[in-house]
């Protein structure tokens, strides 16, 4: 039992070196995310539209 209190209690001590971001930090790294995500789900999209369509060709 021991080990594992003494895990936890690592785990509390190294949670408190965390450098956590900043409120308007985490707002732009969400956002930036967001819009990665977006631009990339419209890119393969239009590829995979555009991949099927030379399929249908064929």
């Amino acid at each position: 039992m021991s080990r594992i209190t003494q895990f936890f209690r690592n785990v509390r001590s190294e949670l408190g070196k965390v450098s956590w971001p900043k409120k308007k930090e985490l707002t732009t790294y969400t956002i930036t995310v967001i819009t990665t995500v977006i631009f990339l789900t419209l890119f393969l999209g239009l590829v995979d539209l555009g991949i099927s369509w030379l399929i249908r060709l064929i």
